[in-house]
């Protein structure tokens, strides 16, 4: 690869990942249905669980949403020091950047849940006999969708886990499908950070606005890939490219605006800028990828919808 983020944004999306309104599918808080028993033994993922798990630790935040929104939440007994969705999740000092294995072992878990085998933590609980099940960052939906089912089957909560999946797919195609069709297709930059980090289409981000209709203007920035469709791209180009919105997936860590934006040397008089199209995006739903991806969708379509038809 030519070029990449900095290690630690890397990270940051790997564990946080990417990667939802029709209101947030993740319904914290509602009643869930009971695991069956009957379930197990389980497999999933390549982990089998002789019975349902009863503490399982999270070390990613997709994870963690995952877990809760299909009903799994009561099962969660300690997540990593990042989580923070929903609301009374049990966080831990634990970390899922540079896991502890004996840390994690002090949890007494009975599945671990991880996004990336950092030092090798799956090697090391393995050999301590604690189940682990890896997430990697969704590359498609459909990648989503099988993190989604794995993990329903893994905890005994398979059912609610197909219906999750089924809200997530049919919130999905209800926003794209209300998306007005144009002569012109916008273009948009998508900011990961203020070093102009960005995202192509071939991204799990970079689909979610193609399906809007959306057109990357980092793509040619990657068009042979090599810097696996995370490109740095330059001012110059993306005030040559003049897009039609600007999506900000930097609010909170390095707090961007709109205001900030417009102070950049040549940007005040971009397209976007000049008419009001800057989106700040909460940056723990643009890296994420479970369930409130439909939350991003949704905020896609809001900023498209604001944007006149020429």
């Amino acid at each position: 690869m030519i070029r990449r983020p900095p290690a630690l944004l890397l990270a940051a999306l790997a564990l946080t990942g990417l990667v939802a309104g029709c209101g947030s599918t993740t319904k914290a808080g509602a009643p869930a249905p009971a695991a069956s028993a009957a379930a197990f033994p389980a497999t999933a993922g390549g982990v089998t669980l002789p019975q349902r798990p009863t503490h399982i630790v999270s070390l990613t935040p997709t994870g963690t949403e995952i877990l809760f929104a299909i009903g799994a939440g009561s099962q969660v007994t300690a997540v990593d020091d990042q989580s923070n969705y929903p609301a009374g999740v049990p966080k831990s000092n634990l970390s899922g950047y540079q896991p502890n294995a004996e840390a994690i072992a002090a949890k007494s878990p009975d599945l671990v849940v991880i996004s990336t085998d950092t030092n090798k933590i799956k090697d090391q609980l393995t050999k301590l006999k604690i189940p682990v099940y890896v997430m990697p960052a969704a590359a498609t939906l459909d990648d989503e969708y099988a993190e989604l089912t794995d993990l329903g089957t893994l905890t005994g909560h398979a059912s609610q886990a197909a219906q999750t999946v089924t809200q997530v797919k049919n919130g999905i195609a209800k926003l794209v499908a209300g998306v007005p069709k144009r002569t012109k297709p916008l273009t948009y930059y998508y900011e990961l950070d203020q070093t102009y980090y960005s995202v192509t289409s071939k991204t799990f981000i970079g689909s979610l606005f193609a399906m809007v209709g959306l057109t990357d203007i980092a793509d040619p920035a990657d068009a042979d890939g090599k810097a696996g469709g995370y490109p740095q791209l330059s001012a110059e180009s993306i005030v040559k490219a003049n897009p039609d919105l600007i999506f900000l997936a930097d609010t909170k860590c390095c707090n961007q605006s709109a205001d900030t934006v417009r102070g950049r040397s040549g940007w005040a008089e971009l397209a976007a800028v000049r008419d009001g199209h800057v989106v700040a995006l909460d940056d723990d739903i643009a890296s994420r990828w479970g369930p409130r991806v439909v939350d991003l969708v949704q905020a896609i379509v809001n900023a498209v919808e604001k944007v006149p038809a020429s």
